[in-house]
């Protein structure tokens, strides 16, 4: 097994235990916590992919995902706070 796989394999159990979390979480604070952390390991496998095929267009997919998530991250926060998106 490669050190590839075996971070492949690490990013797949961290995922699965950011899916559990969101399922299972107790507020919705632990939800946003977790699909913001998923959002996180997606943008691992894109790296991963990046430099197991060496095709830049992972990275490429990685860095919108980041930028997506962010905006994402910042649009609930807004909404948990009670405010409008415009102000």
């Amino acid at each position: 097994m490669s050190a590839l796989e075996l971070l492949m394999a690490g990013l797949l159990l961290a995922a699965c235990l950011c899916l559990w979390r969101a399922w299972s979480g107790p507020t919705v604070a632990d939800r946003t916590v977790s699909v913001d952390l998923l959002g996180i390991l997606m943008v691992g496998f894109c790296a991963l992919l990046t430099v197991e095929t060496g095709k830049d267009l992972y990275m490429i997919v990685g860095l919108s995902w980041s930028l997506l998530s962010f905006v994402g991250s910042l649009t609930l926060a807004k909404h948990l706070e009670g405010k409008r998106f415009d102000d």
